[in-house]
């Protein structure tokens, strides 16, 4: 995973991106026809918007990391659980003996 870069300081990448993209669009609309400005215009801002877009294309965490999450997750709630299951675990060895107890008392007869 790389680096993200510090939340407080502002890149000046999008901001400078944005102006290019808005003077670029208004002097072409200046100097050419306004349908071919409007085009212009369209595929600066989809450039940019996909610029923006791309910007923390690379900064996701691994599939490795992802599973030791989901992992860690798992372990958490298997033990938050334990009593529960500890629980559950009694009731059935009960009800197994008493089975065994009424089972062994059905043949006697």
């Amino acid at each position: 995973m790389t680096p993200e870069p510090a939340r407080g300081r502002s890149s000046t990448g999008p901001v400078l991106g944005a102006v290019v993209a808005v003077a670029l669009s208004a002097l072409a609309f200046l100097v050419l026809d306004v349908v071919i400005a409007v085009a212009v215009a369209v595929v600066l801002l989809t450039v940019l918007g996909m610029t923006l877009a791309a910007r923390g294309w690379d900064q996701h965490s691994t599939f490795e990391e992802r599973e030791q999450e989901r992992a860690r997750r798992r372990k958490e709630k298997w033990e938050q659980n334990a009593g529960a299951r500890e629980r559950d675990r009694r009731r059935w060895e009960a009800h197994q003996a008493q089975q065994a107890q009424t089972g062994t008392d059905d043949s006697q007869r």
